[in-house]
């Protein structure tokens, strides 16, 4: 076990070995170690893969002993490494097309919560905002819901603040290392949100976060959340990017309605206006819509399977994602969504169909099966 993952931790490191190509590999060889071990003949056979990526990967082995140390460091921390095959990964990232393949975090419980609210919001939270926030935690108290945020100023570290005072569990999405809490200033609260929850990040220890990582969080923070509620915000913040992951990973997503004027009323209230959340009103509403006011055996009877994207290649992960977006699909649409020529997807579709996982139409129509 150990050693797989230090073979993981070195092939993640390896530049242009991103999330979905970091999986397909390792699916398509079998092991971290084996995609390592590969020759470079084999490997530049592998869908995406091309002589730069193959050297980058082949150069990953003398990363082995960094890689060892890694894994070492977090085991004295007591910090837990899941892979993307672990039974701890969390499921609500099956459906996730650029989930992320490894995950660092520290905690007392499971990944996989019976329910879950990401709540985020400007760092320049007004009381109002803070307020509105400390309010749907409280009331949410009795629904078994963990509070997922960022940590950072404003609205996200209010919405931990408010779950701990009430004894809700919250997890806490880094952008950089879990060495490393940005701001400094929430220190402070990181061990009473690890008793409570946890922290997650999917960079290693000492990673400082800088801009992009931050927009990755959001995408995490997104896909771990069951529904997104957006408090205050400007008309370009981080929660909007948030709530546009959401949106693209069909989850429920709430806007709290702000005063006209109100810069960081501009966000949520542009959410409402293009439909691209609903508008919140209250807790009650929003737990009745969610069916959270059922118990949870019978909550559980009610959900839909949620298809495993981890298990395909790139472009089969794009065509069932836009497919369970859509619905009904042309194949010229479908191409121009995919991005995928029309000779090579009719190809990827005939296979698709020959797994059972996708039916052709009338019309040169496809949908899920």
């Amino acid at each position: 076990m150990q050693e797989d993952l230090v073979f993981k931790l070195a092939l993640k490191e390896a530049d242009g070995v991103g999330g979905v190509l970091f999986r397909n590999l390792i699916s398509h060889f079998g092991s971290a170690q084996k995609v390592l071990e590969a020759p470079a003949g084999l490997l530049e056979k592998t869908p995406g893969v091309g002589k730069g990526t193959v050297k980058k990967i082949k150069g990953s082995l003398d990363g082995l002993p960094e890689a060892q140390k890694l894994l070492n460091d977090c085991i004295k921390k007591g910090y837990s490494i899941i892979s993307f095959q672990d039974e701890e990964y969390p499921s609500r990232f099956k459906g996730i097309y650029d989930a992320p393949p490894l995950l660092f975090y520290k905690g007392n419980s499971s990944l996989n919560y019976a329910r879950t609210i990401g709540i985020v919001g400007t760092r320049k939270a007004t009381e109002y905002g803070k307020a509105i926030t400390e309010k749907v935690i409280a009331e949410l108290r009795d629904f078994n819901v963990t509070v997922i945020s960022g940590l950072a100023y404003g609205i996200d570290i209010a919405a931990h603040k408010a779950a701990i005072k009430n004894g809700v569990a919250t997890l806490a999405v880094m952008a950089g290392g879990l060495d490393y809490i940005y701001p400094a200033a929430h220190k402070k609260y990181v061990n009473d949100i690890v008793k409570n929850g946890g922290l997650l990040s999917e960079n290693r220890n000492e990673n400082v976060p800088i801009g992009p990582q931050f927009i990755a969080r959001n995408r995490i923070i997104a896909a771990l959340s069951d529904v997104l509620l957006v408090v205050e915000s400007a008309s370009r913040g981080g929660g909007l990017v948030t709530a546009e992951y959401s949106n693209n990973y069909h989850r429920d997503v709430y806007a709290v309605p702000g005063n006209i004027g109100n810069p960081f009323s501009e966000g949520p209230n542009n959410l409402i206006k293009r439909n691209k959340a609903k508008i919140f009103t209250t807790v009650k509403s929003l737990v009745t819509d969610l069916n959270w006011d059922l118990d949870l055996e019978e909550f559980a009877q009610i959900q839909s399977p949620v298809l495993d994207l981890t298990k395909f290649t790139d472009d089969e992960s794009r065509i069932l994602s836009i497919l369970s977006e859509k619905g009904e699909c042309l194949i010229d649409n479908l191409s121009f969504e995919s991005n995928i020529p029309l000779n090579k997807l009719a190809s990827l579709l005939l296979n698709l169909e020959f797994q059972d996982l996708v039916k052709a139409l009338p019309g040169k129509k496809f949908k899920l099966k």
